[in-house]
């Protein structure tokens, strides 16, 4: 049993903090440092990737998540693929159907064809082959042999499927092992109906971790996870309605007390459009608890088949945090 891990970290400004907190993850032994990407509420992370990829020496960047409405394509294919010239195949594109990055300017997310497409092109232009774009046959001259995974993040069954189908590996933004569960089989048997490889197939879980040993606290600081998660759970359930047997109520039953999303504290602990979420959701999306705590859910998760663990540290605890998976964690998975 093996395990990879990542921090996911929003670019507040000042940037420099982001580079540093990147620096401190890599010492520590995290393989992947992810981040937000929504123009509006955060600073631009490709720009800052490129800092962090110079003052580093192994550790990969990336969004978690970027989308196909904000950046043309091709600027997105090309940033990835210029990062990758200069440092080496040391990105990944985690990418969805968007988010905060589109809602907050009054936008919708896009379409599953719509995310399919993009990520073809993305990927075969960054990787040096032709794409077809507006319908015309495009490559990037400059490009050899490049390297990209994409990544997609994924709840609802349709978008499993495609994740699984189109993707090199799964983002699911929480850490039930039942919903996850459920997820790998349903993005797996995609992939395998796809006449695609599964044994290389990527799992990532990514959700907020807090070590310590007060839960009520802990519940109370990364509460805001379980609102994050309910925009998208809502999107499912207005498409599948709350009572269907395609979509495990384990996933939906927990938002029939949303009322509504104030995008201005996405991410943020105390956000108070997430007090609707009950704390036995909190302790199933979130790893929370002492070091064992941690160490047992993680080790049913990469039993399940989940290759990365990715952090979200948007609590009051976020260098003890590292610290103890630095020290306590990713050296025993």
């Amino acid at each position: 049993m093996s395990m990879e891990f990542g921090l996911v970290a929003q670019t507040n400004a000042p940037a420099q903090r982001v580079i540093e907190l990147a620096q401190r993850a890599e010492d520590a032994g995290f393989t992947h440092f992810w981040t937000f990407d929504s123009c509006v509420l955060w600073e631009e992370p490709f720009v800052i990737y490129s800092q962090i990829l110079s003052t580093t020496s192994s550790i990969i960047v990336g969004p978690m998540v970027t989308n196909p409405v904000t950046r043309d394509w091709t600027v997105t294919a090309s940033l990835f693929a210029t990062l990758n010239e200069m440092f080496g195949p040391r990105t990944i594109c985690g990418i969805g159907r968007g988010d905060s990055a589109l809602r907050v300017t009054g936008g919708t997310p896009a379409s599953l064809a719509t995310l399919s497409a993009c990520m073809g092109v993305i990927k075969e232009l960054v990787e040096g082959r032709e794409a077809v774009v507006n319908d015309r046959t495009v490559t990037i001259p400059w490009v050899d042999e490049g390297h990209l995974d994409v990544w997609m993040a994924a709840y609802g069954p349709k978008a499993l499927a495609l994740a699984g189908s189109r993707a090199d590996g799964l983002i699911l933004q929480l850490a039930d092992p039942f919903i996850v569960k459920w997820a790998i089989a349903s993005a797996t048997a995609a992939r395998s109906e796809a006449g695609r490889d599964v044994e290389d197939y990527k799992v990532c879980v990514a959700a907020p971790a807090y070590v310590g040993d007060n839960l009520a606290h802990q519940r109370d600081q990364v509460r805001w996870f379980g609102g994050m998660v309910g925009n998208h759970v809502a999107d499912i359930v207005g498409r599948y309605g709350s009572d269907n047997s395609i979509v495990p109520p384990a996933l939906t039953d927990y938002i029939k007390g949303r009322t509504g999303y104030d995008y201005s504290h996405h991410g943020q602990a105390g956000n108070p459009d997430a007090e609707f979420v009950p704390d036995e959701i909190i302790e199933r999306f979130c790893v929370l608890g002492p070091v064992q705590q941690h160490r047992e859910r993680l080790s049913e998760l990469a039993d399940l088949g989940v290759d990365q663990f990715s952090l979200y540290l948007m609590h009051d605890s976020p260098d003890e945090t590292i610290e103890a998976y630095g020290r306590e964690i990713i050296g025993s998975l």
